[in-house]
């Protein structure tokens, strides 16, 4: 990727001058007026540039960034739980080879956000960008289409990964049982209940402990994921063949569609479901120093080491499963951490499906941390009900506290489908995918077809605009394979649930832009007018639009 010159970077980052002041406003009500050269650079590019006023304490560097990015594809465990698509639809072959074509589409999807990110570093990730890259008329109404299927992805992406958890949890109890316990719908979501709520209560502590808590998962994930290749390798004693692994596709294939070409492409949902949520690094990035570099480099580097990580473990993963319809068969609906039960043993089995069910927490963690900062932002920009109240700041933890828990409870609500049907679980899934895409997606277009783009530190040059419209045709194929059907014959049983939880999305937040929305929404608002410090201004104090009223 191209970096900017170092002495173009401060041009790029302060297209207005850092003197003035602005007016701040905390949790009762008080108000303060702070000179913008008291603010850190990032949070002088925040007022400045972007109008927003800094709330959040930038607490992430590096390392924790870089660590945050990774915890959100959460490869070792978010590949557990996935696995069966890539079986039904082609076998070991579709695991690895959709992997690798999937990949190369989810890597320019990525490095396309990274870029955007890098020029407009703020909570509201891509939604913002539609403010700087399309035509003011369009604004308010693509801002609030990208909003509602980015909130909508994001919500489907921690129900789904809470889920996935609590079924790795379970699994992992019912190894130690023998398999003499079986979960059951019912089990499993009042797992996934608690561990949602858990999870709110880990994301109710302070952006500081957050951090601290973030940096060492990447560590653990890479000795986990390393240690059990290492372990599946050497344990298991009658690997498959290359041929097998690389070739063999079956035929029927075991989704039921023909010809098996067309199922071989259902295994692209594993990829995409782990290779996604790219702009949840951008949700957190009034908490980063240095955003416009450090955020777009976690993006591109965290996705680079999951595509070729990913890679290279579903090909451990296809030399060591055995049978096929075995594993598909497994009474835990595991396949993966049957895997490791018949490989390793009943204590390997155990341990790394537990290790899958913390890496998966930590995804969650993180994942919630991105949707609650979402909540803020929006909620900042008056997109969604009750704006007011997610965008309080807790004093004590300096977090939105409101937009933590609402997160919670749609995750649960969006879950407990389950109980009516489970298999409305994968549309959950598959909506997670299609929805954040294509909050990525349209973006992406605006940038293409308006020529509004200015690029910040981080940009790919001359190749941007190739890397653009890849990511964009991509969206568009996989996303006609994600709503239908993975499994035939069609029943209410296989039915593909996705397009009906997008469509009552799309329904509901078309319902609320004609009801009201249309006639307050503008598109993102300026909250921080700077007042530069001039003789003729001396006398006035900053102006604050957008959350006066509301006491943010």
């Amino acid at each position: 990727m191209t970096t900017i010159p170092a002495d173009h970077q401060a041009e790029l980052r302060h297209r207005q001058p850092s003197h003035g002041a602005i007016e701040l406003q905390d949790d009762k009500g008080r108000r303060r007026t702070v000179q913008l050269d008291e603010l850190s650079e990032a949070d002088r590019v925040l007022a400045e540039k972007f109008g927003y006023k800094p709330v959040f304490k930038r607490e992430f560097g590096y390392l924790s960034t870089f660590s945050f990015a990774v915890s959100i594809s959460g490869l070792f465990a978010t590949v557990s739980t996935t696995f069966v698509y890539p079986l039904y639809a082609g076998g070991a072959p579709s695991a690895v080879w959709c992997w690798l074509i999937s990949g190369i589409g989810c890597m320019c999807i990525a490095f396309s956000v990274a870029e955007l990110v890098s020029a407009y570093p703020t909570s509201g990730g891509l939604y913002y960008t539609v403010s700087r890259l399309a035509p003011h008329k369009w604004v308010p109404s693509i801002s609030w289409i990208t909003g509602w299927i980015n909130l909508l992805g994001q919500v489907a992406g921690v129900a789904s990964s809470e889920y996935g958890s609590a079924q790795l949890l379970l699994a992992a109890v019912s190894m130690g049982s023998d398999f003499t316990y079986l979960p059951s719908v019912g089990h499993t979501v009042g797992v996934m209940a608690a561990l949602t709520v858990f999870c709110g209560l880990i994301n109710s502590l302070s952006t500081y402990w957050m951090e601290k808590m973030t940096k060492t998962y990447v560590i653990f994930h890479v000795l986990v994921l390393v240690t059990c290749c290492i372990a599946l390798l050497a344990k298991t004693e009658n690997k498959h063949s290359a041929s097998y692994v690389f070739v063999d596709v079956p035929s029927p294939a075991l989704s039921g569609w023909t010809p098996k070409g067309f199922s071989f492409l259902f295994g692209f949902l594993s990829v995409s479901w782990v290779m996604t949520d790219y702009d949840a690094t951008a949700h957190i990035t009034e908490e980063i120093s240095e955003p416009e570099v450090k955020a777009p480099w976690a993006i591109s580097m965290a996705m680079l080491f999951t595509y070729l990580a990913g890679f290279l473990f579903n090909i451990v993963l296809a030399f060591c499963m055995g049978d096929t319809s075995e594993i598909l068969a497994s009474p835990i609906v595991q396949p993966v951490a049957q895997i490791y039960y018949n490989s390793l043993g009943k204590g390997g089995g155990i341990f790394y499906t537990v290790c899958a069910f913390i890496i998966l927490q930590f995804v969650c963690f993180t994942a919630t941390q991105s949707l609650a900062r979402t909540f803020f932002a929006f909620s900042r920009d008056r997109l969604i009900p009750f704006s007011n109240v997610w965008i309080k700041i807790n004093k004590r933890t300096g977090t939105p506290i409101y937009a933590v828990w609402i997160s919670v409870v749609l995750c649960i609500c969006i879950n407990l489908v389950a109980l009516g049907s489970y298999i409305a679980i994968a549309g959950v899934f598959n909506v997670c995918a299609i929805a954040l895409d294509w909050s990525y997606i349209i973006p992406i277009m605006c940038k293409l077809i308006f020529g509004k783009f200015e690029p910040g530190p981080w940009h790919m040059g001359k190749f941007s605009t190739a890397v653009n419209v890849w990511a964009c045709l991509w969206t568009l194929f996989v996303t006609i394979i994600f709503i239908l059907p993975t499994n035939r014959p069609v029943t209410a049983n296989t039915m593909n649930y996705a397009a009906a939880f997008l469509v009552a999305i799309l329904v509901a937040s078309t319902v609320y832009w004609f009801a009201g929305g249309r006639k307050w929404y503008t598109g993102p608002l300026i909250e921080a007018d700077v007042l530069q410090d001039t003789d003729s201004h001396s006398s006035h104090k900053a102006e604050n639009v957008g959350l006066d009223s509301e006491k943010a």
